[in-house]
């Protein structure tokens, strides 16, 4: 997915607004006005980049003054020692807005090389990766695109994009087949057509779902063993859903439950999860100054 504008300056608002930026007494007290410096955003581990225009629209907010100029690009792989980006501007400025800028980057880019090490695990295999909803609040947009930087597929963004049924809509409505067919009488009382996904635990209730013909079927926390089993009865039946295998998926089993034959992976872990990549900014007076 692609980040909007608005979205950034929402999330960077809200961001130094929780830090006070308008506000930094020490840096006020500390750093002598007519201070300018140069500055490096340096990566202090191997990763996957994702957030530089984020990091730009930090300082937009802080100080348009401050110039940003990126090293390289989100979704590109850097090794430890290697600059990122270069800022130039008024002291004062630059470290204001240092720890929002480098929250954003460093967890960004954590999800990205996360989701890029579990791209690499999955290997050869014909699965896409996807995330999920287990985002930051009011981060979401961010998070997921720091995840398609990584080589990652975004799924449902919100809970208007698509129809996802899961234990409690099921535990609610009385079964898989009684809640597809609530959720297509009411799309077609509201003249709605959106994809449907189930979410099923066993063998029983999979079965119960490629005979209602939905879109997907989320195959949560299934034995792959079990997984293989649906993933044959769905290719010999005919049927058209796509299945997709979720639940603690890790590192060490991606590459078994991708050989199953199934079209998806998700991994909640790539949002709630994920390492921030050590990132430093390191500056020093500016030759004019």
């Amino acid at each position: 997915m692609q980040l909007t504008t608005d979205t950034i300056r929402t999330a960077v608002l809200a961001a130094l607004a929780e830090d006070h930026a308008a506000n930094d007494v020490t840096t006020r007290w500390s750093v002598p006005a007519t201070l300018r410096v140069d500055g490096i955003m340096i990566a202090k581990q191997p990763g996957r980049v994702a957030g530089l225009s984020v990091v730009e629209a930090v300082y937009a907010a802080t100080d348009p003054s401050v110039m940003v100029r990126p090293a390289v690009r989100d979704g590109d792989s850097v090794l430890p020692g290697q600059p990122l980006a270069s800022v130039s501007g008024p002291a004062r400025s630059i470290i204001t807005g240092e720890r929002v800028a480098l929250n954003f980057l460093q967890r960004m880019s954590g999800i990205a090389t996360l989701t890029s090490a579990f791209i690499a695990a999955i290997g050869g295999h014909d699965v896409r990766l996807l995330d999920t909803r287990k985002t930051a609040p009011g981060l979401r947009a961010l998070d997921k695109y720091a995840v398609s930087c990584g080589g990652g597929t975004n799924h449902r963004l919100d809970l208007a994009a698509m129809v996802l049924l899961k234990e409690n809509h099921l535990a609610a409505a009385g079964g898989v087949r009684p809640a597809v067919r609530r959720i297509r009488d009411g799309m077609a009382a509201e003249g709605q057509d959106l994809a449907i996904e189930v979410e099923v635990t066993t063998l029983a209730e999979a079965h119960e779902a490629l005979d209602c013909g939905v879109e997907w079927i989320m195959l949560d926390n299934m034995p792959t063993e079990d997984i293989t089993l649906v993933v044959k009865r769905r290719d010999t039946s005919g049927s058209n859903s796509r299945l997709e295998a979720s639940g603690n998926i890790t590192l060490n089993s991606v590459a078994g439950i991708a050989a199953s034959g199934v079209d998806a992976l998700s991994v909640g872990a790539l949002t709630h999860s994920p390492a921030a990549l050590d990132i430093s900014l390191l500056i020093e007076p500016s030759p004019a100054s």
